[in-house]
């Protein structure tokens, strides 16, 4: 959620640490803060975008700082609960992804002691017992150290203090990355601030505590020094530019073609373990999108192979576990979730075999799960899911593919040709359409039914809309009250077994006024007459017509979003990784 930039080295801090910070808006958040260390500890924090307010963090000087883009979760977003926050004597900073559990406890014990507290925040408690530690054993080290075990939740951390030529940082279930530079080194959520200055990188592990100056960087855990490996990231800052688009999201729905061509070509029966292979049953874990996505896969298995597949939300998983036994698959976009972590670790201790499916090398679940696969789809700053989605199919095909004897392995070789013919679609009446709508309704069966949760989500999430993804024999189970001509009904209505229900669904929908906006095959000699706007797609397999009917709906949001004037990156509320239950 929140994002974290660190830098200790040769330049000045401040200027590096706000571009950082702008690089990591795409998490979405509602405030900001710079502190460096120079003569003294100086400090700078607001409410807002950092985009249009930097002049006065650009003026604090010195050459170790840190930073914070806060979503706020423990008080309202104000410039007082924005991070860094500082211990009482003004000279010890911090700043904190994730969540402290017990911090009410430990508020009351440090107010107590003669604490003054100035924010609502949780993260404050860690800065004033840093401060007590730091007093007696005058080792900011060792002071974090001893703070860290009574800590219960989540948090990546980053400490810095004035006269201190280091920075100290710690992680436990919330992601961190250090980079390594030369003669400079960085400490950050994810890479995306540092790609400009390394390609070097090491990820911490869950109770690692590392203190870092310009020229080393030494991890500890449980008190014992340990290494992590020195990874070398393939992303380009270019990968992370706009490139001429006006929105990332845009940008990113027109590199889904090669995100799904580099994605399926690196998936194969060579690179995956027996148990993945050979499953007996499979049981997915997830939110969101990626929720959409392993419901997607459980059609497409099911039919094809008749291996039956469990789908869950990750976030009801720990609450209300359900019988499990075989392959467990988490998947997650960023690795970080913070829900799909916890469901696979008790899959773990369950002992079920775990796959995890992620964008991200050496994120947290990677190092959970029994094996990784890793999607091909490069670096995605927009906060709505798009290529990382595609990508995520990617993978979820090609199991299916190699799984039932890779019967259709030719067709996901050429898929993306597909989906790079539908980016140049005419969505002019049907985003007019919805333009003027306050609740739209999407409809599909099988696999489409997922695409319609997906559309449905996509167009709620960037444009505001109300949105609502059903099964089509669904709406004559009460929404059918919700039909006027006032509510348009997206229908994804293709050829197979389920095109002519599809047909008397739509026609139903018709007789109680509502519009209707059908997705279906170019080509179709009925679909056309009886629907308001049709939108033809390339009349392909059904596995392809899901992954363009997919686009189609994410061009129909973007363009949609746009046109209402949505800040269409960073929705409103809404953060790119999940970090926090």
């Amino acid at each position: 959620m929140c994002g974290i930039v660190g830098y200790i080295g040769r330049r000045e801090a401040a200027p590096l640490i706000v571009e950082g910070l702008k690089k990591l808006e795409y998490r979405g958040y509602d405030s900001f803060g710079v502190a460096t260390v120079g003569k003294t500890l100086e400090l700078d924090k607001h409410r807002g975008r950092i985009s249009g307010n930097t002049k006065s963090a650009l003026r604090l000087k010195g050459k170790i700082g840190i930073g914070h883009t806060r979503w706020a979760t423990h008080g309202i977003p104000n410039d007082a609960n924005a991070h860094p926050h500082l211990d009482c004597s003004g000279t010890i900073a911090v700043v904190h992804n994730g969540i402290i559990e017990n911090y009410s406890e430990l508020k009351r014990q440090l107010t107590a002691r003669g604490h003054t507290f100035r924010s609502e925040t949780d993260t404050e408690v860690v800065v004033h017992l840093i401060e007590e530690e730091y007093g007696t054993k005058k080792d900011l080290l060792a002071a974090v150290q001893t703070v860290v075990p009574k800590l219960v939740g989540s948090y990546a951390l980053l400490v810095i203090a004035a006269k201190e030529e280091r920075m100290i940082v710690a992680r436990n279930a919330s992601p961190l990355v250090i980079g390594i530079g030369d003669g400079e080194n960085f400490a950050a959520s994810d890479m995306t601030p540092i790609l400009e200055y390394t390609e070097r990188a090491m990820f911490l592990e869950d109770g690692d505590i590392a203190t870092i100056n310009a020229s080393e960087v030494k991890i500890f855990n449980k008190g014992k020094q340990v290494s992590r490996p020195l990874e070398l990231i393939d992303w380009s800052l270019e990968d992370v530019k706009k490139g001429g688009f006006t929105h990332y999201m845009l940008k990113e729905i027109y590199e889904q073609p090669q995100a799904f061509y580099n994605t399926i070509r690196s998936v194969n029966s060579d690179t995956l373990p027996g148990f993945v292979l050979n499953p007996t049953s499979i049981t997915v874990v997830a939110c969101g999108s990626s929720f959409h996505a392993g419901l997607i896969f459980k059609y497409l298995l099911e039919e094809s192979c008749r291996i039956p597949v469990r789908l869950e939300f990750a976030s009801e998983f720990k609450y209300y576990p359900p019988p499990i036994e075989g392959l467990v698959i988490g998947i997650t976009q960023s690795g970080e979730t913070a829900d799909t972590l916890t469901a696979l670790k008790q899959a773990k201790a369950h002992n079920c075999r775990t796959l995890a499916i992620t964008n991200i090398l050496g994120s947290s679940v990677s190092r959970l799960a029994d094996t990784t696969i890793f999607m091909r789809a490069g670096p995605e700053i927009s906060v709505a899911a798009t290529k990382s989605f595609i990508a995520q199919l990617a993978v979820l095909m090609q199991l299916v593919n190699n799984i039932s004897g890779r019967m259709c392995s030719d067709m996901l070789l050429h898929a993306h040709q597909a989906i790079e013919e539908i980016l140049l679609i005419d969505l002019t009446d049907a985003v007019a359409a919805c333009t003027g709508v306050k609740d739209i309704f999407y409809i599909g069966r099988g696999p489409f039914y997922a695409v319609a949760l997906e559309g449905a989500l996509k167009m709620k999430e960037i444009s505001y809309i109300h949105a609502e993804g059903y099964a089509a024999g669904e709406l004559k189970h009460g929404p059918f009250a919700l039909l006027s001509p006032e509510t348009p009904v997206i229908a994804l209505c293709t050829p197979g077994e389920t095109y002519g229900v599809m047909i008397s669904n739509i026609k139903e929908v018709k007789a109680r006024g509502a519009p209707v906006i059908a997705v279906g095959s170019e080509g179709d000699s009925e679909l056309p007459d009886i629907v308001d706007i049709f939108i033809p797609i390339p009349h392909t397999s059904p596995s392809v017509q899901v992954l363009t009917s997919l686009v189609v709906l994410q061009l129909l949001a973007y363009y949609t979003a746009v046109a209402l004037g949505r800040d269409v990156d960073k929705p409103r509320n809404l953060a790119k990784s999940v970090t926090v239950e």
